[in-house]
C-alpha cells in the first residue's frame, strides 16, 4: 500500500466540493454530494490505478460516505480558510489589471482558478490562467474576482 496520510477513524476536512461522479448510487452524475468544509472520518483507504490514495469518508452530518482524493483532505484540525473559489472555477477580474503600465487583464476577462492560495497576504488569492493571457498564471486576490459561468462555489450555496 502506498503512503496514506490518514488512517481509520481520523478525522478529515474536504478542501472542495464533491460531487456525483457517476459512482454515487441514486443521485444524479454531477449532483452535489459533500460541500467544501465539511468534516468527516476516514474508513477505508485504497488506491486508484496504483498511484492515487483514495479514503473512503463518512461525512455524518450529510449521511454520505464518499471517495476522496489526497488533495482534496486536510486534517480536520488544520488551518482552514474557505474561500469563494475552487480549483478549475470560472472566475472574472472586476478591475483591469496592469504591472508596469502595460494592461495585462481587462475588467470582465474569464480566467480559470489553477491554485487556492489562503495564506496569501491580505487573504485569500488564487493562481488565475486568463483566457486572453495565453502562457501566463497570475496571482490575483480575492476581492477582485467575481464568479463566471454557473460552475462556481458561490452558486451552490445552501
Amino acid at each position: 500500500m502506498m503512503n496514506a496520510r490518514w488512517e481509520y477513524g481520523e478525522a478529515v476536512r474536504l478542501t472542495r466540493n464533491v460531487r456525483n461522479d457517476g459512482t454515487y448510487p441514486g443521485l444524479d452524475p454531477g449532483a452535489p454530494l459533500v460541500r467544501r468544509g465539511s468534516i468527516g472520518y476516514v474508513v477505508d483507504v485504497g488506491t486508484f490505478l496504483q498511484d492515487q490514495v483514495i479514503y473512503s469518508v463518512n461525512f455524518l452530518d450529510e449521511g454520505k460516505i464518499v471517495g476522496c482524493r489526497e488533495e482534496e483532505l486536510i486534517g480536520a484540525e488544520e488551518a482552514w480558510t474557505p474561500s469563494r473559489f475552487e480549483f478549475r472555477d470560472k472566475v472574472q477580474a472586476t478591475r483591469q489589471l496592469a504591472v508596469g503600465g502595460e494592461v495585462l487583464v481587462t475588467v470582465g476577462a474569464i480566467g480559470e482558478v489553477m491554485k487556492v492560495i489562503r495564506d496569501a497576504p491580505g487573504g485569500v488569492a488564487y493562481h488565475i490562467h486568463f483566457d486572453d493571457l495565453p502562457g501566463r498564471v497570475l496571482q490575483i486576490p480575492e476581492s477582485i474576482l467575481e464568479g463566471a459561468g454557473r460552475n462556481t462555489a458561490e452558486d451552490d450555496e445552501g
